[in-house]
C-alpha cells in the first residue's frame, strides 16, 4: 500500500524544490497536447488515445506541484498527494477519475490480453478535459499560504522517515 512517509523514503519519491513557474506553465502545454493527442487517435490507436488521456490528467496535476516546489517521479506517489494534501482543491471524484485513469491506462500499456470495459474508457475521455482545466484554475487560484502548508506537511515526513 502506498502511503506518504513511504513516497517521502523512495529515491524518486516525494522531494521538496524550487517552486517554479515556468515548469508548471510546461506541464500545463503538456497537458493540452496530451488533450489534443487523446481526441485525434481516438478513432485510430485506442491504446494510445487512454495513455494520451490519462497523461494529460497527470501533466495537469503535476503543473500544481511545480508550482508548489513538488517533484515526485512514482505516479501512483503523485496521485497520493493529490488525495492527501490538495483534498482542499480536488474532489472525491477527481481524485477517483485520475486514478481510474490511471488503472486504465496500465491495463491498456501493459495488458494486451486485458478487456477494458467501454464504460471506464467513456467515463476518462469524457471527464478529461474538465479535470485539466480544474487543474489550470487551482494553478491560477492556489495561493501562498496553502503552499506553505502543503510544503510544511511533506517536511515533516520528509524528517521522519
Amino acid at each position: 500500500m502506498v502511503s506518504l512517509k513511504w513516497c517521502c523514503s523512495q529515491k524518486s519519491g516525494i522531494q521538496l524544490i524550487e517552486p517554479n513557474e515556468n515548469l508548471s506553465n510546461g506541464y500545463l502545454i503538456m497537458a493540452e497536447n496530451a488533450l489534443g493527442t487523446m481526441n485525434r487517435e481516438k478513432d485510430k490507436n485506442l491504446q494510445f488515445s487512454i495513455s494520451a488521456c490519462y497523461y494529460s490528467m497527470y501533466y495537469s496535476f503535476y503543473a500544481i506541484l511545480m508550482k508548489a516546489g513538488i517533484k515526485c517521479e512514482i505516479h501512483s506517489c503523485t496521485l497520493e498527494i493529490m488525495g492527501k494534501l490538495l483534498k482542499d482543491f480536488y474532489s472525491q471524484d477527481d481524485i477517483k477519475l485520475i486514478n481510474k485513469a490511471f488503472d486504465v491506462r496500465n491495463l491498456a500499456q501493459y495488458y494486451v490480453d486485458k478487456v477494458i470495459a467501454k464504460d471506464d474508457i467513456d467515463y476518462i475521455m469524457s471527464n478529461a478535459p474538465y479535470f485539466c482545466n480544474k487543474s489550470k484554475e487551482i494553478v491560477g487560484r492556489i495561493n501562498e499560504k496553502s503552499i506553505k502548508e502543503i510544503r510544511k506537511e511533506i517536511e515533516m515526513l520528509l524528517k521522519n522517515k
